[in-house]
């Protein structure tokens, strides 16, 4: 993977949003952590829709299958609320599930405040693109990106095929090395 390939849709889910009632802050902040502390990554795609879960699912899908975006953030709707349905509307698009991704920032999540127990996040692939479910504020947002940036590039590596990207495992000090 060149250092200038990585292509990146960030969805927001927010009735209020993409009614226009409110300001879309964890879209933009996502952003502004992808292109600055993941290497090689543009944002090419945005969009904001309501929680229903067939927009939230074209999005996805057209992003993976068509426009085959790398890597496809969402933000919002994980919750508890009745209208909180992005993992509902993610999980039938996975090919194969990515629990660990899903346990890092839970974890992440449970050192700031208890209330991240009550985040149900999906993450996985589909085709080449890897999908991950974000809180929807921008501070939990970013936190649980920061919990698995360290990881994503050699996981992209791996879904993109890069030439040595499997051997990179290897090489990659663990936490006792560090």
């Amino acid at each position: 993977m060149t250092q200038t390939s990585l292509r990146v849709g960030i969805l927001t889910v927010s009735d209020r949003v993409s009614r226009g009632e409110a300001e879309d802050r964890s879209g933009p902040a996502l952003a502004a952590l992808v292109e600055s502390r993941l290497p090689g990554a543009t944002v090419v795609a945005q969009a904001t829709v309501p929680d229903e879960v067939e927009p939230i699912r074209e999005i996805i899908r057209r992003w993976a299958d068509e426009e085959r975006v790398d890597l496809v953030l969402t933000t919002g709707g994980t919750g508890f609320a009745p209208r909180d349905r992005t993992p509902e509307a993610t999980r039938p698009l996975l090919e194969r599930e990515a629990p660990g991704l899903v346990v890092a920032m839970l974890v992440a999540g449970l050192r700031v405040t208890p209330h991240a127990m009550l985040s149900r996040p999906a993450a996985g692939v589909r085709g080449r693109t890897l999908i991950v479910n974000l809180p929807g504020s921008p501070k939990a947002a970013c936190e649980n990106l920061e919990a698995i940036l360290p990881a994503l590039p050699h996981g992209l590596a791996l879904l993109r095929e890069a030439p040595g990207a499997a051997q990179q495992h290897d090489i990659i000090p663990s936490s006792e090395e560090q």
